[in-house]
């Protein structure tokens, strides 16, 4: 997510037709080193906004794998202005360990007069103070895979070999419906652009609600990579999407099966300590000056569900698989608990 999305400025969204920018930087940190970054403890820091379900993504990652130690976090004040997200949480309005006010910095040391957005997730080297990348497709899939030999003792497989393909076919419908469908939606400029991505926005929801009536989880018995790309759109639904972005056929709670299904993973040791909706709803109400011009951020809606019991369980499947729940978070890097400020 980034200043680019909706064509332009915070002014523009609603006003220009939406397109989702591919990722400029998609160099990857791999273990061997291939595209010039190895992996290595210590050496990368991941920026995000805890408003954004893109870099919610490679936070729930980060804490499933118990990379914490290994890659730093740094996170930005949701109000993002049109120079990029900024540090402005930080004594100073600096990031302690890059030195910097702007992300957009890092990227123009990557690459100057960089003509793009500025997108979070972002990994940067920290000993040159340059972007590495911002490719949310395939940051987490390699935390999974290429960041294996700094995983926590007991890491859960969250892209199994043998599931790659029902994975990948999945989460591809997933993206084009429903993680980027929302946007669609909400950042259409005529009523035939809204309605066609609003349609199929709820027809996956639907299809997604009866594969999950019958399994714990979208793919295998275990929490995967699906689980988590969903989950980031889902845990935003109700707060931001049915009203903001007028995906209002029905609200999340009002899906017996989904509401359950999300609350089961909110619940997981992982996902619900990552999120903060007090930064989702100011982000997106306060910086999408093109739908919501007054700024209002609305009260609603009520965040006491969440901590419900869902009675998933009954389904079978093993959260973790082999592996172990994440220890607790990591001491600074705490969210609110829903209903408290």
């Amino acid at each position: 997510m980034g200043r680019d999305d909706g064509g332009g400025g915070n002014s523009s969204y609603g006003r220009k037709k939406f397109k989702r920018s591919r990722a400029h930087f998609a160099d990857r940190i791999t273990a061997d080193g291939r595209d010039g970054w190895p992996v290595e403890a210590g050496r990368y820091r991941l920026v995000v906004s805890r408003a954004c379900p893109w870099a919610s993504r490679a936070l729930v990652s980060r804490r499933l794998l118990g990379l914490e130690d290994a890659l730093s976090l740094a996170v930005t004040d949701p109000l993002q202005d049109d120079r990029s997200w900024r540090f402005a949480l930080d004594p100073g309005g600096r990031d302690p360990v890059l030195g910097i006010r702007y992300l957009s910095e890092a990227y123009d040391r990557r690459e100057t007069d960089y003509p793009g957005g500025v997108s979070v997730p972002a990994v940067v080297d920290v000993p040159s103070g340059k972007l590495v990348t911002n490719d949310y497709q395939q940051i987490t899939l390699d935390f999974a895979t290429e960041w294996t030999a700094l995983h926590r003792e007991g890491a859960p497989d969250l892209y199994p070999q043998e599931r790659r393909d029902e994975i990948d076919a999945l989460a591809a419908d997933v993206f084009q419906d429903v993680n980027n469908g929302v946007y669609r939606a909400g950042f259409a400029t005529d009523q035939e652009e809204y309605e066609a991505a609003c349609t199929a926005l709820f027809r996956r929801l639907e299809l997604l609600a009866e594969r999950l009536e019958r399994q714990r989880y979208l793919v295998g018995d275990t929490i995967t990579e699906a689980d988590i790309r969903l989950f980031t759109t889902l845990v935003r639904f109700d707060a931001v999407y049915h009203g903001h972005f007028k995906c209002n056929r029905w609200k999340l709670t009002e899906n017996r099966v989904l509401w359950a299904y999300v609350r089961d993973l909110y619940q997981t040791p992982g996902f619900g300590d990552t999120v903060d909706f007090d930064h989702i709803k100011r982000h997106y109400y306060l910086v999408h000056t093109g739908i919501n011009p007054s700024g209002i951020v609305p009260l609603g809606p009520d965040l006491s569900g969440w901590t419900a019991p869902h009675h998933r369980a009954e389904l079978g499947g093993r959260p973790f698989g082999d592996g172990t729940p994440p220890g607790p978070v990591r001491p600074g890097e705490e969210v609110p608990a829903p209903g408290r400020p």
